[in-house]
C-alpha cells in the first residue's frame, strides 16, 4: 500500500444542494475543483460534513459520481464514507464506490442501537466483502456514534487485509498513538478533531481528516508544511487561530455546515446551498457572524500564508 496517498490535508466533502433543496451535480463538481486548486492532498466523501445520514442511497451516488468525474486526471485521493445504518445499504455504497475507482471506503460503527464489538466487527467486514479490492479505513468518532473503537476490535479488524487504517475523530489524541502503535508503521491514522490537528500529528498521525478544511484550506496547509519543517512554535500559532475561528463559525444560530457554505459563496461565489433539515439553515443575524468569520479567515491567511 502506498501511504503517501494518504499523507497531508483532506478536506471532509460539503453537501452541494440546488436552489430547490436536491444533491447540485454542478456544485459538487465546482467545489472539487476549488478544492484542488487549492492543493488539498484528497477529499474525505459522505461523512459527517456531507450530511451523509440526511441523504438517500442514490443521492449518495449522485455525490460520489460526480466527484469521481471531476477528480479525474487529478492527483486526488479519494475515501469515499458508506456507512448506512444498516448492512445492505452500506454494502450497495461500497460496491458503487468500488466500480467507480475510489482510493478507501470508510465507515462509521452501525449508530443508535449499540452492537457488541462482534457485532460492529461483523457489519464493518461485511461491507469490505462488498467492494473486496479496495481499502478500508474504520471512522472512530465516538461522540456521535455512541460507541468507541478498542484495542481488542482494532485487533479483530485487522485480520482483514484490507483494514488499512482509521479516521480517529475521538477527542483524547493518546488514541492516535494507540491505533498507530497497534496497526504498525504503515498503518494509516488520521487525525479528526480539527482543534487539535498539529496534536494529533505529533501524537503520529498520517494526516488529517477535517469538517473545516475546506473552508480555510490555506491555514491548514500551511500547519502541515511548518510541522514537517520543525517549526512547531509558527505551527502552533496558526493552530490557535484556527481554534478561534471555528469557535465563531459555532456561534450561529445556524448550523457550523450552513455557515461554512456561505463563507465559502461569499469569497469564491460557490453556491452550495443550505443544510438539509433538521440541520437549521442561517437566519438574518447569522450575517454578522459570516462576515466575522470571512475576516478572521482572510486576515489569517494574509498574515500566516
Amino acid at each position: 500500500m502506498d501511504i503517501k496517498k494518504f499523507q497531508g490535508v483532506i478536506p471532509a466533502f460539503y453537501a452541494c444542494y440546488d436552489q430547490q433543496g436536491n444533491i447540485s451535480p454542478e456544485g459538487t463538481r465546482a467545489l472539487v475543483r476549488h478544492l484542488a486548486d487549492k492543493g488539498v492532498r484528497g477529499l474525505y466523501v459522505g461523512g459527517s460534513s456531507g450530511e451523509c445520514i440526511y441523504q438517500s442511497v442514490e443521492e449518495r451516488k449522485v455525490v460520489l459520481e460526480n466527484v469521481m468525474a471531476e477528480a479525474k486526471g487529478r492527483d486526488l485521493t479519494i475515501i469515499a464514507h458508506v456507512a448506512c445504518n444498516n448492512t445492505k445499504d452500506s454494502q450497495e455504497l461500497a460496491a458503487h464506490a468500488e466500480s467507480l475507482g475510489v482510493d478507501a471506503i470508510a465507515s462509521i460503527p452501525p449508530i443508535y442501537f449499540h452492537l457488541p464489538p462482534y457485532g460492529i466487527a461483523q457489519y464493518w467486514n461485511d461491507i469490505s466483502a462488498a467492494a473486496p479490492n479496495t481499502d478500508f479505513i474504520i471512522y472512530n468518532i465516538p461522540q456521535l456514534a455512541g460507541v468507541a473503537l478498542t484495542i481488542p476490535l482494532l485487533q479483530e479488524m485487522l485480520k482483514n487485509p484490507r483494514v488499512i487504517g482509521v479516521k480517529n475523530s475521538s477527542m483524547p489524541t493518546q488514541d492516535i498513538q494507540m491505533w498507530k502503535d497497534e496497526g504498525g508503521e504503515n498503518f494509516v491514522v488520521m487525525n479528526g478533531p480539527d482543534e487539535q490537528f498539529i496534536s494529533g500529528l505529533a501524537m503520529g498521525a498520517t494526516g488529517g481528516i477535517g469538517g473545516t478544511y475546506a473552508v480555510m484550506p490555506e491555514l491548514f496547509l500551511k500547519v502541515w508544511d511548518l510541522f514537517h519543517q520543525g517549526k512547531m512554535a509558527e505551527a502552533a500559532k496558526i493552530q490557535n487561530e484556527i481554534c478561534r475561528i471555528i469557535y465563531k463559525l459555532c456561534s450561529a444560530h445556524g448550523n457550523l455546515y450552513a455557515v461554512m457554505k456561505e463563507v465559502i459563496k461569499q469569497q469564491y461565489g460557490l453556491d452550495m446551498g443550505g443544510v438539509r433539515a433538521p440541520l437549521a439553515n442561517l437566519i438574518e443575524s447569522d450575517k454578522a457572524v459570516v462576515d466575522a468569520c470571512s475576516k478572521q479567515i482572510q486576515d489569517a491567511i494574509a498574515k500566516y500564508c
